[in-house]
């Protein structure tokens, strides 16, 4: 038993070289999009609240493209450890035809629908929250721009980590998030003689980051396509072998609508707390910004997962992948544990950063001491959720994360929102916490022991 759970040095060795470049990347994302939130939040509860919606609602778009790489992505990493450089170069066009598509479903709907989907979270008839209006509309209407260069960047960056190569994204997102903070400073407080921009200012910097990020990645790696010889003659043309669209769809599709429904299902519950007002909405953006800090480390090794046990499946070594499997959970658990802790003991101090009222900020402290003692199960099904995908088991995966989601999160969400009085933190309580704790871990252990999750699927 030990051996199955605990592995050698060398192989805690292959697993963090493929996880520090991630855990690097998505800290400084992570770490500067704190520090963009806190600028923003210097200006008031309002500016902050505004840009928390709207983010709220690109968290959506960002699912949906994440998903749409991913279940091409379970391909990549297969065919690459198969050795099969014509079928990387077929599920990377699937990707940009996939990304694309979002890109004309999301500029449709934010552009038709902006002030209803932002007026969602206003439940107040006030001047408060019509200032939080403009302010989110302005922010909404820039951050389209940056839809683009995010959407190209995810496609690239995903390939990348599926063969192996994190250093580069790690580079291209260093690089795109230092010139991001520096471009919040300037264009949101009006230094070097211009004028303050406030959320505007905010919106453009990260605009103007993204497509800092997208031209490193990509000319960086055809540059070197002698190292990433799948990107050899990738746009020579644009066609996709029918055989593999009908299995990427088979696959994939039921991870990028679980990415897009999750998404949708968070942003509903969201929603739901907004019922209480926008102290609720400034509190609940100020402890999600600080659960993604912490989070970074367990988050990239459960996305290694993709990358260790894929290229296994994809080799036909499958006792192998399960081994690594059950060895990465048990690590992963404990990097959860030492996380939940550092949180529960930092989140008194935390919310002290923002310019905020008192009230904002002791419920961000409840919620944030709610996220810490949820970590070390968030890791369980973290992990349970990428072993499933890795392994082609998307309709399961789907019905693991979108499905406790709809029936859980979103009716008790919904309910407590809408026809009760209940405490904020008391709410948040019962819906992030408890049912989160009790019946998704639980379905969690289920399904990595009875489902038959390691699979070879391009063979």
């Amino acid at each position: 038993m030990k051996h199955k759970l605990i592995g050698t040095k060398e192989f805690y060795r292959m697993v963090l070289a493929v996880t520090i470049p991630v855990v690097i990347q998505n800290g400084l994302t992570n770490f500067i999009n704190l520090l963009d939130n806190i600028m923003v939040g210097r200006m008031g509860t309002e500016p902050m609240s505004g840009v928390a919606i709207v983010n709220q609602l690109f968290f959506v778009f960002n699912l949906l493209i994440s998903g749409g790489v991913a279940g091409a992505g379970i391909f990549t990493a297969q065919y690459y450890g198969k050795g099969d450089m014509d079928g990387v170069r077929n599920t990377i066009r699937a990707k940009l035809w996939i990304v694309l598509a979002a890109l004309v479903i999301s500029f449709s709907a934010f552009l038709t629908l902006d002030t209803t989907l932002i007026g969602l979270y206003l439940n107040e008839d006030t001047a408060s929250a019509a200032a939080t209006l403009e302010y989110a509309k302005t922010y909404l209407y820039i951050m389209l721009i940056g839809l683009i260069p995010f959407a190209v960047s995810q496609c690239y960056a995903s390939s990348l980590r599926e063969t192996g190569e994190t250093v580069l994204p790690m580079k291209a997102s260093a690089v795109a998030l230092l010139v991001n903070l520096v471009l919040d400073y300037v264009l949101i407080f009006g230094k070097l003689g211009l004028p303050a921009m406030g959320v505007a200012g905010a919106a453009i910097a990260t605009v103007l980051a993204r497509f800092a990020e997208m031209l490193i990645l990509v000319i960086t790696a055809h540059l070197r396509s002698q190292k990433y010889t799948f990107l050899q003659g990738l746009y020579h043309k644009i066609t996709i072998p029918v055989k593999l669209i009908r299995i990427i769809l088979i696959k994939g599709l039921p991870l990028m609508m679980n990415e897009l429904l999750w998404a949708a299902g968070i942003a509903t519950v969201s929603q739901c707390y907004s019922m209480r007002g926008l102290d609720v909405v400034a509190a609940q953006n100020i402890a999600s910004t600080f659960n993604n800090l912490f989070s970074v480390i367990y988050f990239a090794l459960g996305c290694s997962i993709a990358i260790v046990v894929g290229q296994k499946l994809g080799a036909g070594e499958i006792e192998e992948a399960k081994q690594e499997n059950a060895q990465m959970i048990v690590f992963n658990l404990l990097i959860g544990v030492v996380s939940g802790i550092v949180l529960a003991i930092s989140a008194p101090f935390l919310p002290l950063f923002y310019n905020t009222s008192e009230t904002v900020r002791s419920m961000a402290t409840q919620f944030l001491w709610i996220i810490a003692a949820a970590t070390p199960f968030c890791t369980v099904v973290h992990c349970a959720y990428y072993s499933l995908r890795t392994g082609g088991k998307t309709g399961v995966a789907f019905l693991f994360d979108t499905g406790y989601t709809w029936l859980f999160m979103v009716p008790l969400a919904f309910f407590l929102g809408h026809f009760t009085t209940i405490d904020p933190v008391l709410m948040y309580l019962l819906v992030q916490g408890a049912a989160f704790i009790i019946i998704k871990t639980s379905l969690a252990f289920i399904l990595l022991k009875k489902c038959n999750w390691a699979t070879n699927i391009i063979n």
